[in-house]
């Protein structure tokens, strides 16, 4: 068995499940998607990778799923310095974004989400578990 397989990744952009999403969004009204593609946005208007998220300026009640790269910790930074973000986020509870931004945050809310996620077009769950962070 190749375990390797279960630590890698072909992409770093995973769609967020509708239900997840759904359900989410009927308590903060999403007024923005702040990265997305024009096939996997659930909120409009949205910004893609040629938009450059990280350079706009986001609205009031922001969804993030950003890419899970090492880019990730530039699009918690900036969630963290906004006013209403709520994140899809890896738990990896052992990073330095996490530590910084999120870990004893009285800015972050945080939510563990049990089992695994089967992000949109996959057809297995994923590979890590994931949590929503809110920061108000």
């Amino acid at each position: 068995m190749n375990i390797g397989v279960h630590f890698c990744s072909e992409t770093v952009e995973w769609e967020t499940p509708r239900a997840l999403f759904d359900e989410l969004d009927s308590v903060f009204n999403f007024q923005l998607d702040v990265c997305a593609t024009n096939q996997n946005h659930k909120v409009s208007p949205y910004f893609t990778k040629a938009d450059d998220g990280l350079r706009q300026r986001w609205t009031t009640s922001n969804w993030m799923n950003p890419p899970y790269g090492r880019e990730i910790y530039y699009w918690i930074k900036k969630a963290h310095e906004n006013p209403l973000t709520v994140c899809l986020l890896p738990a990896r509870t052992d990073t330095r974004w996490f530590h910084e931004f999120i870990y004893n945050n009285p800015k972050a809310e945080l939510r563990f989400l049990k089992g695994r996620l089967k992000f949109g077009g996959c057809a297995n769950s994923a590979p890590f578990p994931s949590m929503i962070v809110i920061f108000r």
